[in-house]
């Protein structure tokens, strides 16, 4: 287990964007497998990007084109860019990781990361 630490989140209006970030508490886990998800209520949780060990990345077909994940290493930190926000983002974003890096993760696989940030809400009106 590897703690997680978001923010970013808050209230945008429709077009506008917002960067979410997910700092990794312990540098011993470095470029490991992390992803984002979200949750809007009275829906399931849904994965929205996925970032792997070499920097490969995955989207969610409802965000493709206007989110980009990104990973700067030294601050071991993940970004979702997210532009273009419509009132359907309006979600929790969750940030999950595998503490494991068994290297490869796919968007919206659960299984694939063992280690989940406490939620940042953003709103989008």
């Amino acid at each position: 287990h590897v703690q997680l630490v978001e923010s970013g989140g808050g209230s945008v209006q429709a077009g506008g964007s917002l960067r979410l970030s997910c700092v990794v508490q312990d540098n011993l886990y470095r470029r490991i497998p992390m992803g984002w998800f979200r949750q809007a209520p009275g829906k399931d949780r849904e994965g929205v990007a996925a970032i792997d060990h070499f920097g490969g990345t995955s989207y969610a077909d409802s965000v493709s084109g206007r989110f980009t994940i990104s990973r700067d290493n030294d601050k071991n930190t993940v970004y979702p860019q997210m532009n273009s926000l419509k009132p359907e983002d309006t979600a929790v974003y969750y940030c999950a990781a595998d503490p494991l890096d068994r290297k490869y993760c796919t968007v919206g696989r659960e299984s694939d990361f063992s280690s989940w940030g406490q939620g940042t809400q953003v709103t989008v009106s």
